[in-house]
């Protein structure tokens, strides 16, 4: 967070405009993860001493990685998990949901079988994924020419959220019972809607479909009940 008696810039503002990369995400302190949350909200961070209040920039792209338990092992396809009962549970709760919801990705990387990875197939080229990116950020940019200080979907106030983010019938439908299922929070709502767009935006579709609020949907696994139970 940055402090000191003559206030300095902590690690969130040094990685300004960049990535942040937390490792082994439930290991930190839950109290060093919690006060990212207002942080990560704003994209600004506030020292207040005695003499001074300094407001430092705090726009940063979160990554972390955690283990889906202790052992390392829950939902393998082959490995026993052999954590206790009720450990998987309290491991997952050293992350709270306020600071979960904010994190709009939550992508389960399973094990890569050796097949997998001694194979010579290649995937879609990383030029390819590029120029489709700059052409969704472009779209972004014109979206939100009119609009100070917003350039890209996850930027999106609420205002917004409801103009640019209009569902259809069935795609309500869609978000209606994954927000009944998962029990998902208001947060998480608007953090899926954004998501949605961007897939959106990356298909260079004007209107969001279902198969963009699905993928959106499915980058919830955290909020899932399989984990933990």
């Amino acid at each position: 967070m940055g402090g000191g008696t003559y206030p300095q810039p902590g690690e969130i503002s040094l990685a300004h405009n960049g990535v942040l990369f937390l490792d082994e995400l439930p290991e930190f302190k839950r109290t060093v993860l919690e006060v990212m949350r207002q942080p990560m909200e704003d994209r600004i961070v506030t020292i207040s001493r005695a003499k001074m209040t300094v407001d430092f920039p705090a726009n940063f792209m979160m990554v972390a990685a955690m283990n889906p338990c202790p052992c390392g092992y829950y939902n393998h396809p082959d490995k026993e998990c052999t954590c206790k009962p009720g450990v998987v549970q309290q491991y997952l709760n050293r992350i709270s949901g306020p600071l979960m919801d904010r994190i709009d990705l939550h992508v389960e990387v399973i094990p890569v079988a050796y097949k997998d990875l001694s194979t010579k197939s290649s995937g879609e080229p990383s030029a390819v994924v590029r120029e489709r990116v700059i052409r969704a950020r472009k779209i972004q940019e014109e979206r939100y020419k009119d609009f100070p200080n917003i350039h890209a979907n996850a930027q999106m106030n609420t205002q917004l959220i409801q103009k640019y983010c209009d569902l259809d019938e069935p795609c309500r439908n869609i978000l209606k019972n994954a927000m009944n299922r998962l029990g998902l929070s208001a947060r998480a709502y608007d953090r899926i809607l954004k998501v949605s767009r961007t897939i959106a935006d990356l298909d260079a579709s004007e209107n969001i479909q279902s198969g963009h609020l699905a993928e959106a949907i499915n980058y919830r696994s955290l909020d899932r009940d399989n984990w933990g139970s």
